[in-house]
């Protein structure tokens, strides 16, 4: 994706080039966010006004590096945008992390995570 093709979003850490990210789960988090607004699921000024609310609660700590709370604070705001607009409810949202975390637990360090069906028990 071009920087010139993605959406204007306030604060995002970039360089020259576009967002930068410092772990694979922030630009994962960052892409689904664009994929659902592309699909319909929220609109732009829908999705600021909730991850301002995300930044507000929820800002960033003296010690965390700011690029972790802003994703941190992106997939907070990622979470409850899909609830709030009915594409998920919190307890598909729990199973899943669930299934990740079971999941995560299995991988040997330094390898892709990857949710299989029998992390969901």
């Amino acid at each position: 994706m071009s920087s010139s093709a993605l959406p204007e979003v306030p604060g995002i850490p970039c360089d020259a080039e576009g967002p930068v990210f410092g772990a694979p789960w922030q630009a994962q988090a960052f892409a689904m966010a664009v994929a659902l607004n592309a699909r319909g699921v929220f609109t732009w000024p829908e999705w600021a006004q909730v991850f301002g609310e995300h930044i507000k609660s929820s800002p960033a700590q003296p010690d965390e590096d700011p690029g972790d709370a802003y994703y941190r604070q992106w997939l907070a705001a990622l979470e409850d945008i899909v609830k709030r607009k009915g594409a998920t409810d919190a307890r598909e949202l729990h199973r899943w992390q669930h299934a990740w975390e079971h999941a995560a637990e299995r991988t040997p360090h330094g390898a892709a995570i990857e949710v299989q069906a029998g992390d969901f028990h």
